[in-house]
């Protein structure tokens, strides 16, 4: 797609229009840079060129207008050329946006157009003042907003080059001008962009990084997506990677729950773990298009839930939430720690044996719920709580040693506990689904009862199994108003008596 670099042939300058390149960006993101690359790229082969700046106060504070034309020296016959100081709607070739909310303001104005615009994007977002203060949602829908960016310009190329510009260690001009320069719009060969940056002389190598992973993407070369080794670090890009490819997947309207699942599973264990989550959800995505009403509700709750089940609160997971510095962070927020005050965080924490067994590896956790010594001096040690300073040294390193058991999870007794009740649910969700999509949408939104640790997890579990116990006996055009009303007995009731006696009476019915 790229086009040959070439200089300017001698024309009239009446038959010769001037390039014109608008890029948007916000303060911190490189717009200038861009710019003054733009300037260098045409100046170095054979263009005069000009850049004008605008910074804007409203709306998005921060958020800047640069400019620039370009006019071949060719055809300018000892003329100077009349360029223009600030882009005029339906006369602008390119248009660079930072941002896709920086990309929908170029729509507004007006200067992106069907007949002439190339829309550069990168998908990504910086939420805007409106909509972090409204009392709801107040966000964009950022699918109608991509919508709106194909529909408004001439040729689209859109993709989160913030994570590339993270990915190879840049900064997301320099993944601007890759996915640009893959475009093909501007007259000028790809190794004209790379000779521009090394001329920049300032980050060279990973500018150059960014740019060929964003001109590789813009060229449709899908990011690697193979298996991973277990416990590999975790990065923006992969995230990226992995919800373009859900995207591809999956229906749209599903896609905002499979894309929190997926930064969910990621969080919670690493990448390999949300590439399970994935491949467990296309079974369903292609039961529920063959049998399903087009809403795509089957798929949407068991996105939920499965991401709800497969990132469960074990002894782990709540040691490493203690401990990170985000929330060390927002507790001195809350309680006004001033400078040169000290903050102390105290937890009071009570594991039980089933939690400790539970977080050990598999044999070791049988080991001790079996009944003998070893069982006894472990109900001993843990017959009342502990106070565990979360910010002194010893309480530090306590609870970092048992978040660092992460990379041993999957051979925990909880785990493979969780797994094989995550699957016999997704399998009856499937098997259900075939013959009642109703009935199928509401044993996934069955699993809300599953939820937190210790007694209350317990309790939602014991409520969850006897509710699956009686669901072949739910048949009928009714059967999922019936399992709906299970569902909100169980979450009524902690005791689990007035669920009891409903699937008594319902087992009385039946039989």
């Amino acid at each position: 797609m790229n086009a040959q670099s070439r200089q300017p042939t001698a024309t009239s300058p009446a038959s010769v229009r001037a390039i014109r390149i608008a890029v948007l960006a916000m303060g911190g993101e490189g717009g200038g840079v861009l710019a003054n690359w733009l300037v260098d790229l045409g100046e170095a082969n054979g263009y005069q060129a000009q850049m004008t700046s605008v910074p804007g106060v409203a709306q998005r504070t921060g958020a800047t207008i640069y400019y620039v034309e370009m006019f071949p020296e060719a055809a300018l016959q000892g003329r100077e050329p009349v360029l223009a100081l600030m882009p005029v709607p339906g006369d602008v070739d390119v248009v660079v946006a930072s941002e896709l909310m920086e990309a929908g303001r170029a729509i507004q104005r007006g200067i992106v157009t069907p007949d002439r615009t190339t829309l550069v994007a990168s998908t990504h977002r910086v939420y805007a003042i409106a909509e972090k203060i409204a009392l709801a949602d107040g966000r964009v829908d950022e699918a109608a907003l991509i919508d709106a960016c194909r529909a408004a310009a001439a040729k689209l190329i859109a993709f989160d080059m913030q994570a590339v510009a993270e990915r190879t260690g840049s900064v997301i001009s320099a993944a601007l001008f890759g996915a640009l320069a893959a475009s093909g719009t501007l007259p000028f060969s790809r190794a004209d962009f790379e000779a521009t940056i090394r001329r920049g002389g300032v980050g060279v190598h990973a500018s150059l990084r960014a740019f060929t992973a964003a001109h590789d993407a813009a060229n449709g070369e899908t990011p690697n997506l193979e298996p991973v080794p277990l416990g590999q670090p975790v990065t923006a890009f992969d995230a990226a990677a992995l919800s373009a490819e859900a995207a591809r997947l999956f229906p749209r309207k599903a896609m905002a729950t499979i894309e929190a699942g997926i930064a969910r599973c990621l969080d919670f264990q690493d990448l390999a773990y949300a590439r399970l989550y994935l491949e467990r959800l296309k079974p369903v995505a292609e039961v529920e298009r063959q049998h399903g009403d087009g809403t795509a509700i089957v798929l949407t709750e068991t996105a939920r839930h499965l991401a709800l089940g497969m990132t469960f609160e074990d002894p782990i997971r709540v040691a490493e939430l203690k401990i990170r510095a985000s929330r060390f962070e927002r507790v001195a927020a809350e309680v006004g720690v001033r400078e040169g005050q000290i903050l102390q965080i105290r937890e009071y924490m009570h594991p039980r044996l089933q939690e400790i067994a539970e977080t050990v590896p598999a044999p070791l956790g049988r080991l001790f719920l079996r009944k003998g010594p070893i069982r006894t001096a472990i109900e001993n040690l843990t017959s009342s709580g502990r106070i565990v300073e979360t910010t002194s040294i010893r309480g530090f390193l306590t609870l970092w040693m048992v978040a660092k058991l992460k990379r041993w999870r999957r051979a925990s007794l909880r785990f493979k506990a969780e797994q094989e009740r995550l699957e016999a649910w997704l399998d009856a969700i499937r098997a259900i689904a075939e013959r009642d999509v109703a009935l199928a949408a509401e044993v996934a939104e069955l699993r809300n009862l599953v939820k937190g640790y210790s007694d209350t997890h317990a309790r939602g579990l014991a409520n969850y199994t006897a509710i699956m116990s009686v669901l072949p006996k739910l048949t009928g055009s009714g059967a999922a108003g019936e399992l709906a009303k299970l569902r909100k007995l169980a979450l009524m009731d902690d005791t689990g008596a007035r669920l009891a006696e409903a699937i008594a009476a319902l087992e009385i019915n039946a039989g």
